[in-house]
């Protein structure tokens, strides 16, 4: 009997221990659940609406064969349900599409443009079009303010403004490094897949010491390995794409076949030099000189920098993704995510590329100068005629031609 009283006596204090523990869980979760609506409110990112779902049946029929997360994009579109939202967008991503490709025109085919009337006149008042065009979606996007959702329009029209500028900006760049010849597009995206490729090799098999919290799989063998690696891939690329001028070559309008063409006598940056070696290098190979395309010496500043600063592409589309809790952009490319998360270092790098160019590379072309010369009228033309001979004069030239004709 008094080990059936003690027995009952145990099993009530368990109880009694039990009901207090969830008690307390109880309470924790409640304070959880404060805190996180706390955290909510105080977060600053404005909450979206969701108003009651009024999409006709058939479109309903039409969706429920895509996936989960096609139907999620398609539920938030819904969602934001303001005035305007996705046109303005729209509006916007063609506006600035138009400027930057409109710019592109008019400096590279310059000659073409001048033929027709309406492209002269397009060319000519083009960044006023720009902006007129511009002004009109502000003017949409002022007249489409709701009053209850003030807040999450401007966040989205902030959101749609940074987007554009990262996106097609860069893109923008990209196609200016192709008109200055193929070489400056494949080296360098061959350099920042070359160093993707690299860094996980040396990072699988010697990868021992973490290098960023942002991707706790990237290390510090794996970095260093992947940039000299790199680096040796952009010498020897570029060696083999220099002797080709389909690659060296930039894309110009010539008149008299009326014809884009990609043919013309390579550049001094393409053609093979001889190089003093240093004394240390001569002792270790024996040579004294060796015979390089000077623009394998301007392809390790390429590699070096896809190697160095184009990972931080990925690392920051790494802390975007946390940011908003998703693992890919898209899901494009079953595996590998959508396109933005195979070219997150690329634009990166075509930045670096554009802006290399105009600050070592590129230097003034004449063939420019005359187009746009012979676009001035006559008068000013002859202006131009007499202060480029007196120029010439004052510098000793112009006798010794004259004497030669």
């Amino acid at each position: 009997m008094t080990e059936l009283r003690h027995r009952g006596a145990t099993e009530k204090e368990l109880q009694h221990q039990n009901s207090e523990d969830k008690g307390s869980e109880t309470e924790g979760k409640e304070r959880d659940g404060a805190s996180d609506t706390e955290t909510k409110s105080d977060s600053g990112v404005p909450e979206v609406p969701v108003p009651a779902d009024d999409t006709p049946e058939v479109l309903n029929k039409a969706l429920s064969g895509l996936s989960s997360r096609t139907s999620e994009k398609n539920c938030v579109y819904h969602s934001y349900h303001l005035p305007w939202f996705r046109t303005l967008s729209w509006y916007f991503l063609l506006c600035v599409n138009y400027f930057f490709y409109g710019e592109t025109v008019t400096d590279y085919f310059f000659t073409l443009v001048q033929r027709e009337e309406p492209l002269r006149i397009l060319s000519k008042y083009h960044r006023f079009i720009s902006f007129a065009l511009y002004l009109t979606g502000f003017c949409m996007f002022v007249l489409s303010l709701v009053k209850k959702h003030y807040r999450l329009q401007f966040y989205m029209f902030g959101w749609t403004h940074v987007t554009l500028l990262i996106v097609v900006t860069q893109s923008h760049l990209i196609i200016h490094n192709l008109f200055e010849g193929m070489i400056w597009f494949i080296v360098p995206i061959s350099c920042v897949i070359c160093n993707d490729i690299m860094a996980y090799m040396f990072g699988f098999f010697f990868g021992r010491t973490p290098l960023i919290k942002l991707s706790p799989k990237k290390t510090w063998e794996g970095f260093i390995g992947g940039f000299f690696a790199t680096i040796v891939f952009g010498i020897l690329l570029s060696y083999v794409m220099s002797g080709y001028s389909y690659f060296v070559c930039p894309v110009e309008f010539n008149n008299d076949s009326n014809s884009f063409t990609v043919d013309c006598e390579p550049s001094e940056l393409f053609q093979l030099q001889d190089y003093g070696l240093p004394p240390v290098l001569q002792s270790i190979t024996g040579w004294t000189t060796v015979k390089l395309y000077p623009f394998q010496i301007h392809s390790i500043a390429l590699s070096a920098f896809a190697s160095i600063m184009g990972p931080f592409g990925g690392f920051f589309a790494s802390g975007f993704k946390r940011a908003f809790k998703i693992k890919d952009f898209a899901n494009t490319i079953p595996g590998h995510g959508g396109i933005m998360d195979r070219f997150d270092c690329q634009y990166l790098m075509a930045t670096f590329v554009n802006v290399y160019i105009a600050s070592f590379i590129r230097g003034p072309n004449p063939s420019k100068v005359i187009q746009q010369l012979l676009a001035l009228r006559p008068d000013q033309q002859l202006h131009i005629f007499n202060s480029l001979k007196a120029h010439l004069t004052e510098k000793g030239l112009l006798p010794a031609l004259e004497e030669a004709a």
